[in-house]
């Protein structure tokens, strides 16, 4: 029996509204526009993983098309290896039921690992072909018992997966779809991104607050850093130099000297801050506020990276929560989980210019340049 189930969706999505820069204005979205600035749009998608829908969803830039394929977990994070042209979803498997994915430990890896010795893993990454994404997985992996978010090393022959329960990050070979190490980080890995020169892995660890930096060559952690408050997601600057740090429990992004491996400044964003994303010119951060279940944000914290400041604030929708910036920097991708919707900012005006249904629960966010 297949495990995806494909409907494709076209969302009304003239290039124009899009970008915020035509003359005639769409009633809808009430946008003022202006040819002689239109610049071109640059092929692309942009994919969420709609955690509570158990689905993903491909949204195709220039066409506005909106492809939901439904998934054998139910997603937290996903992300794309264009080396590779590979598409990684990983999450807690669709049976396992979703309600687990919010559910934190404070067991450590030797205790973990006996708590959970005698069960069937619950989490699955599951990985397809960019070219064929309304086809079935090429490959589904048991990853752990609680997976959060996974990255591919720069070749897309690896990629990473953290599992918040075990207190590791699981290296995965693709050619042979199976984990050949489980490195031990700090206590509830979540959130991981790897350095721009593919060196580094830093991975915001929630309990303990730390944040593991994990050697690619040699596969161990170099170092644990103090970082502060329930860090949930960690980003680079373009030149890898810096990295933000959201602090979640703080409502601060923390900023890390990576060459002195040490905090040197934190900066007041929005209420629980979850996401960060730097622009590819290395002037901004982008970062999303969730705010709490009961009480969600819907803003977006714009850090000036010159001065480690905030320098504008964005209404988006209810519970911001991913972030991911196209590869010419033009546009800003916010997932909101309470809307079911992904926000789109102009980057160069700095302002919201397109709001996009997704499935339920858009959680994690990747962007992909070029056609697929």
């Amino acid at each position: 029996m297949s495990l995806i189930n494909l409907a494709s969706r076209v969302t009304p999505l003239n290039s124009r509204a899009f970008i915020g820069l035509a003359v005639a204005a769409f009633a809808a979205v009430g946008l003022s526009l202006t040819p002689a600035a239109e610049p071109a749009l640059a092929p692309g998608s942009v994919f969420t993983a709609n955690e509570e829908g158990g689905s993903l969803s491909r949204i195709d830039i220039q066409s506005g098309a909106v492809q939901s394929i439904t998934l054998p977990v139910m997603p937290h994070n996903v992300d794309i290896s264009a080396e590779a042209r590979l598409v990684f979803v990983v999450g807690l498997a669709a049976n396992a039921g979703h309600g687990m994915s919010t559910t934190m430990t404070t067991s450590t890896a030797g205790e973990s690992a006996e708590a959970h010795e005698d069960e069937e893993p619950a989490g699955r990454l599951a990985v397809f072909k960019l070219d064929a994404i309304d086809h079935e997985p090429v490959a589904i992996i048991d990853v752990g018992h609680h997976p959060a978010h996974v990255v591919p090393d720069l070749s897309g022959k690896r990629v990473f997966v953290t599992d918040s329960e075990s207190n590791t990050v699981s290296v995965i070979d693709l050619n042979s779809s199976k984990i050949v190490k489980a490195i031990p980080t700090g206590s509830y890995p979540h959130g991981l991104r790897l350095s721009p020169d593919g060196q580094e892995l830093f991975i915001a660890n929630v309990e303990d607050g730390s944040v593991s930096v994990i050697d690619v060559a040699s596969l161990e952690e170099q170092a644990r850093i103090p970082i502060g408050k329930a860090p949930v997601q960690v980003g680079f600057t373009p030149d890898g130099t810096r990295v933000y740090v959201s602090l979640r429990d703080e409502n601060k992004v923390a900023v890390i000297d990576r060459a002195a491996r040490q905090v040197i400044t934190k900066i007041d964003v929005g209420c629980n801050p979850i996401q960060v994303f730097a622009t590819p010119d290395g002037r901004h951060v982008y970062v999303a506020n969730q705010g709490s279940d009961t009480d969600p944000d819907n803003r977006v914290s714009i850090i000036d990276v010159a001065s480690n400041e905030v320098v504008k604030t964005l209404t988006v929708g209810a519970g911001a929560h991913g972030v991911t910036i196209s590869k010419d920097g033009q546009f800003a991708f916010i997932t909101n989980i309470k809307d079911n919707s992904v926000s789109v900012i102009d980057t160069a005006s700095q302002t919201v210019v397109r709001t996009i249904p997704a499935g339920e629960g858009p959680n994690g966010i990747a962007f992909f340049p070029g056609n697929s």
